[in-house]
């Protein structure tokens, strides 16, 4: 067992269970078995599954938006070679062994609009939007908020096609067509 406090060991479970399996697959038992806690301290820490699934969403997002500024910020200074950019992480991402897609769009179809996980992946998104809109008109796009929505559109069709196709060239071709848009918004 790992020397890691509960807390830690339960999220590091959730964590790898719920991408692996689905959030409504994994149940508290098998969450509190592999992690090696007792009921009471799983409970202790997480009240209610919902508290241990935006816990892992919060985690998620931490990894998934590192990974976008990362990559946006290696494609240079340029706002304009960001926003194509950022999609050198959906490239990382969909080579990835055991890649199932985007967490935040599997979590949002196993659950119910208004619920505390629903929210949590609808924050994230538009977080992701509003960083996408501020590069777009630090870029001097034309209409940020069209650019923005058409980038981000593009970049949740690259990681669902990454899981469903298996195919990493889908975040090339979504690359060269984040491209176009930029381009086309641009100049």
């Amino acid at each position: 067992m790992s020397d890691a406090p509960a807390r830690d060991r339960i999220l590091d479970t959730a964590f790898r269970l719920f991408y692996a399996r689905g959030i409504k697959a994994v149940g508290v038992d098998l969450i509190i078995a592999e992690s090696g806690v007792a009921k009471a301290t799983f409970y202790k820490h997480f009240p209610a599954k919902d508290d241990l699934v935006v816990a892992y969403l919060d985690r998620v997002d931490a990894i998934w938006t590192g990974q976008l500024h990362a990559a946006a910020e290696g494609a240079g200074p340029e706002p304009a070679d960001q926003l194509v950019g950022l999609f050198d992480a959906l490239t990382s991402a969909c080579r990835r062994d055991g890649y199932r897609g985007c967490a935040f769009i599997n979590a949002a179809a196993e659950t119910m609009p208004g619920t505390p996980v629903h929210q949590r992946t609808v924050a994230h998104k538009q977080a992701v939007l509003a960083w996408v809109r501020d590069l777009a008109v630090r870029a001097g796009a034309r209409d940020p908020d069209a650019l923005a929505r058409a980038l981000t559109l593009l970049l949740d069709g690259g990681l669902a096609s990454g899981a469903l196709d298996a195919d990493p060239m889908a975040a090339v071709h979504a690359a060269s067509s984040a491209r176009a848009l930029v381009a086309a918004h641009t100049a």
